[in-house]
């Protein structure tokens, strides 16, 4: 038997004791462009520069390597195009909370709000970060405790988006734009200069370990995580149903692109053994490419991709907050205040940082790749709900039932094994998703035995 038809208009929110949001939050003032660049900006992050090397390591053969990457991003398109579904049917700031606290309970919602906190934003800004001063420090070796090049990052980022929005997101859009234009260059000189290698085996292969395989997947989803961005500021998105969507998709192919191009690169440009294991495989590549002097250029990508992804997150999450904040989740001081949430802002940016300097990149990732593939895929099932509740024509589904079939199948094929053969970071996700229901219950426990 389907489910009950939510009632008309959906609204967003639907935390427990949660008033409806204005229906244009604090203001539409974002276009598709600046949507699809957010989109690009959360995604290109450090990923792309880093996991192949732990994947090697792991699989032991690149084209397996590049397999995953292929894998990995099916997972993103089919989610993209479910999240846009999502969104013309809400089409509101919030992301998960909202999608899950109107399609499944508001509880659900509750749950996805605390993990954006912790596993959506504040861990990917810390791996991000960690990847930032990881390749500067081992290209210029700038001595002293690299973390403060983190700290740095994640403190400007928090300044340009935490005062006015219109300055921040212009200069993110002029950093992405620029960004993407290094990355196509890139890639035509180490095309040029790569040479063609027979296939390598790292020592220790062994046919195909699935266990690994899967492994590997949750650590590239995490690098294409950033697929949904732009539903985080879907309130301030103007003519959000048509252009969320457009926007999702288009920033979802366009890095698929350019990652699939940099992976060939990178794994083509020298041999196995030297990229295995290693976290900063691209600056590798780079110099086995075209020396000291190309390894110092592509740094400076990394760095500016790195960048305006920390800066895309620190825009993005403290919007789940604020509409949290709205709702009664979070205290009311963390919601909009003007046209930027600059509490939530600051509360960013603290706990990102202390994470910077207790985590280590690899265990930040596979705890990150679980927990947000996890929760994406549980959005993806409340679409299907809603779905079945409201029928085709009100709630149209690209691809029909395979997109959301992929998406959750594929998550859920990673995650198992995941489990099995890191339960240290799954264990930690799976507190993740019942630490912010537990919070709450405590919360209107102690709200109802006051006088």
């Amino acid at each position: 038997m389907p489910p009950a038809a939510p009632e008309e208009p959906i609204t967003p929110g639907g935390a427990p004791g949660s008033t409806p949001a204005p229906a244009h939050g604090p203001g539409r003032r974002l276009g598709l462009a600046s949507a699809s660049l957010l989109v690009v900006a959360s995604m290109v992050g450090t990923g792309v520069f880093t996991t192949s090397g732990f994947s090697l390591a792991a699989l032991h053969d690149p084209n397996l390597v590049l397999l995953v990457w292929v894998l990995g991003a099916l997972v993103a398109a089919s989610g993209a195009l479910c999240y846009g579904a999502l969104a013309r049917a809400i089409p509101e700031s919030g992301g998960e909370y909202t999608f899950l606290a109107r399609t499944v309970h508001p509880l659900a919602g509750v749950a996805a709000g605390w993990i954006s906190l912790f596993a959506g934003f504040t861990a990917p800004i810390a791996v991000t970060a960690l990847g930032l001063q990881e390749y500067l420090d081992s290209t210029f070796d700038l001595g002293g405790d690299p973390r403060w090049i983190g700290t740095g990052a994640i403190a400007a980022a928090g300044l340009l988006h935490g005062l006015r929005l219109r300055p921040g997101v212009w200069a993110q859009n002029a950093a992405v734009v620029l960004n993407l234009s290094l990355i196509a260059t890139f890639v035509v000189m180490g095309s040029w200069d790569v040479h063609v290698r027979p296939p390598e085996l790292v020592p220790g292969a062994h046919g195909i370990d699935l266990g690994a395989l899967a492994v590997s997947l949750v650590w590239i989803s995490f690098s294409y995580s950033g697929w949904n961005a732009a539903v985080y500021v879907a309130g301030e998105v103007r003519e959000a149903e048509r252009n969320l969507p457009r926007a999702l998709l288009l920033g979802t192919l366009v890095v698929a692109l350019a990652y699939l191009a940099l992976n060939m690169v990178f794994l083509s440009a020298a041999h196995v053994h030297e990229l295995a294991g290693q976290p900063a495989i691209g600056a590798i590549a780079a110099e086995a490419l075209g020396g000291v002097a190309l390894r110092r250029f592509l740094t400076a990508i990394v760095a500016l991709a790195l960048f305006t992804s920390v800066s895309s997150m620190v825009m993005a999450g403290p919007r789940v907050y604020a509409r949290m904040a709205q709702d009664g989740v979070l205290p009311r001081l963390f919601a909009f205040d003007g046209e930027v949430p600059a509490r939530s802002v600051a509360l960013q940016v603290a706990l990102s940082i202390g994470v910077v300097w207790i985590a280590r990149l690899r265990d930040l990732l596979s705890y990150v790749g679980f927990t947000l593939g996890l929760c994406a895929a549980a959005s993806v099932v409340g679409l299907v709900r809603l779905r079945l509740a409201r029928g085709r024509e009100r709630v149209p589904v690209p691809g029909w039932p395979l997109t959301p079939l992929i998406h959750v199948g594929v998550t859920l094929f990673a995650s198992v094994f995941l489990v099995r053969s890191q339960p240290r970071e799954a264990a930690i996700g799976v507190a993740t998703f019942v630490l912010g229901p537990t919070l709450f219950f405590l919360q209107r426990r102690r709200a109802a035995r006051r006088p």
